[in-house]
């Protein structure tokens, strides 16, 4: 379905709603439906991802679907596809996305991770990320995402740009990052990575 054609879509649905109860529910129903349908083919069922490269979305904090979308729109934030999909979307349409996204419960895969490598992990994660990826990173506070259970190559990607600077990352992270770093070697980040991706319950 083109934009076009969707966004006059939702228009009309939402429309339609303003004269009945029922017809409300129904057709906003309807026009979520349509607007998370494009997410959930690259990001899976409700946001559960199932590809090695693409992240969990859902549990996402309503805000910080937001602001990731808005980076994506105007450029701060860079991505492979994203940063065109996001300009397709007004803000309204967002907060409808970030409203059902950040209610859906994460399906985390089971990986084949290094045992050894993920408990080194956990430590790691206790002393340089847990201030502020609280509970093992299973929650997302303050911007913070979502990280037990995303995909082992998602992670490993993602902390291997932030490392060598090709992601923006908040000054505190970048000061947590580079003391780990420096005091326990690159080999931190990939055991890092395994214990993100071990944590399949919630403890």
């Amino acid at each position: 379905m083109s934009r076009n054609l969707l966004s006059t879509s939702l228009i009309t649905l939402l429309g339609l709603g303003l004269h009945s109860p029922l017809l409300t529910a129904d057709s906003n129903n309807l026009a979520t439906s349509m607007l998370v349908d494009t997410c959930i083919t690259c990001h899976g069922p409700a946001g559960s991802s199932q590809g090695p490269a693409i992240p969990n979305i859902a549990g996402t904090a309503h805000d910080t679907f937001m602001a990731t979308m808005q980076h994506y729109q105007t450029g701060e934030r860079h991505g492979t596809i994203m940063n065109r999909i996001a300009k397709g979307y007004s803000n309204d349409e967002l907060e409808v996305m970030a409203k059902y996204f950040s209610s859906q419960p994460v399906v985390r895969a089971t990986q084949e991770i290094d045992a050894e490598k993920a408990e080194v992990g956990a430590a790691l994660h206790k002393e340089y990320c847990e201030e502020c990826h609280v509970n093992g990173g299973f929650k997302d506070e303050d911007g913070a995402n979502v990280l037990a259970g995303q995909w082992l190559p998602y992670l490993q990607f993602n902390l291997a740009d932030f490392h060598a600077k090709k992601r923006d990352m908040p000054a505190k992270m970048r000061k947590h990052m580079e003391k780990m770093v420096a005091e326990h070697g690159e080999a931190s980040l990939e055991q890092l990575a395994h214990y993100y991706a071990s944590e399949v319950k919630q403890p």
